[in-house]
């Protein structure tokens, strides 16, 4: 066989394992669109919703086997869910437990935030323990923010946030803003935490919620879903 050929079956061979590698992640990626966390290991599961999920429908997330609904309800001083009065009121008197989730803002004073989040979410003793989500960095504050002032704003909010719902709220901490600030160590509340498909353990501590699959595909509309679940 002469030297042409030679390059020439090792270019097929090299395409064909190509195919292969991308056929192989097509359908890895097809898989990992249903995946949720074993039943056995975590009896608890549920979903995240927000405006970008479209209206809320109860019985389609039963029938997709969640047993309870986080609802975006607010975020930094003045900022509210599109969706978030219909979908509340979609879950009044039903069966489906909810809770509510305030992104927090570290540019804005902690007051402004928590006027905000009184304003959009009814106290209601029956809900789940209202999450803070901890994604935005001080970083991107036009003026300076530090670390101290940061924790002492945030535990300003935790306050008010739990004198209005009565209960204590779970911190939803992204691992960027973990890795900045450690607020998951020091800070001793509830964690909520992220990672797809594997179990999160970026805080130094155990958690209470996991976003375990943040592409989770609803087979009755064709959208993507962030699923939840507790730790038993």
């Amino acid at each position: 066989m002469g030297r042409s050929a030679k390059t020439r079956w090792r270019g097929r061979i090299a395409a064909a394992l190509l195919l292969l590698v991308i056929i192989a992640g097509a359908w890895a990626w097809w898989v990992a669109l249903d995946w949720r966390p074993a039943r056995e290991e975590f009896p608890l599961q549920g979903v995240l919703l927000g405006a970008e999920d479209g209206p809320l429908d109860a019985n389609a997330l039963r029938s997709l086997g969640a047993e309870f609904v986080y609802l975006e309800a607010s975020h930094g001083g003045a900022g509210r869910d599109a969706r978030f009065a219909a979908s509340l009121e979609a879950l009044q008197g039903g069966t489906l437990p909810h809770g509510v989730v305030h992104a927090y803002d570290p540019c804005i004073p902690a007051d402004r935030q928590a006027a905000n989040f009184v304003t959009i979410v009814p106290r209601d003793a029956g809900q789940l323990p209202p999450a803070i989500a901890l994604d935005k960095l001080a970083s991107s504050c036009g003026d300076a923010v530090t670390e101290a002032s940061l924790e002492s704003e945030l535990t300003t909010f935790i306050n008010q946030v739990e004198n209005h719902m009565g209960q204590p709220v779970v911190l939803k901490i992204e691992p960027e803003f973990e890795a900045q600030y450690g607020i998951g160590a020091r800070v001793e509340r509830n964690l909520w935490l992220s990672r797809d498909f594997l179990q999160p353990d970026y805080a130094g501590r155990p958690w209470a919620l996991w976003t375990a699959n943040s592409h989770l595909r609803d087979g009755l509309t064709g959208t993507s879903l962030r699923w939840v679940v507790v730790q038993p």
